[in-house]
């Protein structure tokens, strides 16, 4: 049976290194949130101003650190709470757990059994999604649930493998869900196109259901205004399509089949044009046009192979689309800049991660810079620009906790809120303040 339980642990506190990063300004309590995967806008942006220049040398101070087990999913930040997931291996349970953001003090957690049949088993890989006074998470096996923001009383709950036939994909359920008004549209992988479905947020009954493809895939579902017409992005392992985000219409939909299901990388906008990355089949941009909706391919990678690649070949990371130019990290570690207007290679570099398949690093601009959360656990500011790499400064964030490819990783997207980065590895979430003094 799931238990609940609320209480306040003995927290974990950092020494005080320096008075500037762990003295948090009043200013910080109306700062923004990051309540979903990508932020307040679900595109990764981190819009908050009065952030640091550069971060001290060594290990970044922290606020406060947490004791947490195993995951791969990112936090969410809302309203001065923190909520992340993860498993416990001695109890046989996944956990959502809510902490106060000023203190990393555990308000309350939830534990359900769950028992992994996929690969990579260490862990939830979905992002809750917080959205008002409720939060909804999904687990590696297709465990959804709806809580109290306040408390955790669980509101609903559905089971994708009971309830929809779900075939779960081979690394599990990972796409974070969206809410659109009254909606949470997430990713199914249900029998009888039930691919994408729509629940009603309060309710967890199904509004609509959509797409009929024997594979779920990884990457979530976003919705873009093109021209005026609200479009749902769905990258599914057959192709890239478009609904209507209100009834699940099929707007368009461009063949794309990828290799091992492997679409992950969160598809990306500029104008009216629409970007994905995959880590076997390449890059490939799409015009999107309006009246009536429709799409068609602009250019495409030339590589099938993730080994010879002459574009971008991401196995996780989200690429920035800027108007002229793509930034992303290739498969065996390349950060790239690509011409956005034709797919051709700039530049590469491997100052910022490493060399080695399926290399992973967070891309996050803020203003002018970007900062980059890399796989060993550094946080990087750089300047990205058609020039090249400019690094501006560098420290440790966490430490790399999980080992694949003979190295060490940390695979889990951090949280950039309340002018601080949220981050997590298999044993602690942390707090670092990124506050200019």
């Amino acid at each position: 049976m799931p238990r609940f339980d609320r209480f306040r642990p003995a927290i974990v506190i950092a020494s005080f290194l320096a008075a500037g990063w762990l003295i948090l300004p009043a200013a910080n309590l109306q700062a923004d949130d990051w309540p979903q995967w990508g932020g307040p806008q679900r595109d990764n942006i981190w819009r908050e101003t009065g952030i640091v220049e550069t971060l001290p040398e060594g290990r970044l101070p922290r606020v406060w650190s947490t004791p947490l087990g195993e995951g791969y999913s990112g936090p969410a930040v809302a309203d001065g709470k923190v909520f992340i997931t993860d498993y416990q291996y001695k109890d046989g349970v996944e956990r959502v757990l809510c902490l106060d953001a000023q203190d990393g003090e555990i308000l309350w957690h939830y534990d359900y059994p769950v028992t992994y049949t996929v690969s990579y088993a260490n862990g939830p890989r979905a992002t809750p999604v917080v959205d008002g006074d409720r939060v909804y998470t999904i687990g590696t096996e297709g465990d959804m649930y709806c809580f109290a923001v306040d408390d955790g009383e669980v509101h609903w709950k559905k089971n994708f493998v009971k309830d929809y036939g779900t075939k779960l994909p081979i690394w599990g359920m990972a796409a974070s869900p969206l809410v659109d008004g009254k909606q949470l549209i997430t990713l199914v992988g249900g029998k009888d196109g039930a691919c994408l479905v729509s629940f009603d947020k309060l309710t967890g009954d199904e509004i609509w259901r959509a797409i009929d493809d024997p594979q779920v895939g990884y990457a979530p579902p976003v919705i873009y205004d093109f021209d005026g017409v609200r479009q749902l992005i769905f990258w599914h392992p057959d192709a890239i399509s478009s609904l209507n985000p209100q009834t699940g219409e099929l707007y368009w939909s461009v063949p794309f089949p990828v290799r091992v299901g492997l679409c992950i990388p969160t598809p990306q906008r500029q104008g009216n044009r629409l970007f994905v990355t995959a880590f076997y089949n390449g890059p490939r941009m799409l015009e999107v046009s309006s009246n009536p909706p429709s799409a068609e391919i602009v250019w495409q990678g030339n590589s099938n192979s993730e080994k010879e690649t002459e574009g971008l070949h991401s196995i996780m990371p989200t690429p920035v689309f800027t108007k002229t130019h793509l930034y992303g990290v290739c498969s065996y570690g390349q950060l790239r800049c690509l011409d956005a207007k034709t797919g051709a290679r700039i530049w590469e570099t491997f100052k910022a991660t490493g060399k080695g398949r399926w290399w992973n690093a967070f891309l996050i601009p803020n203003g002018d810079r970007t900062f980059i959360c890399n796989e060993q656990g550094d946080l990087i500011i750089a300047r990205l620009s058609p020039k090249g790499y400019e690094e501006l400064s560098r420290a440790k964030l966490v430490e790399p906790t999980r080992k694949v490819n003979r190295r060490m990783t940390i695979w889990s997207h951090p949280a950039f809120a309340m002018k601080s980065v949220f981050a997590r590895n298999d044993k602690e979430i942390v707090r670092v303040n990124l506050a200019a003094e």
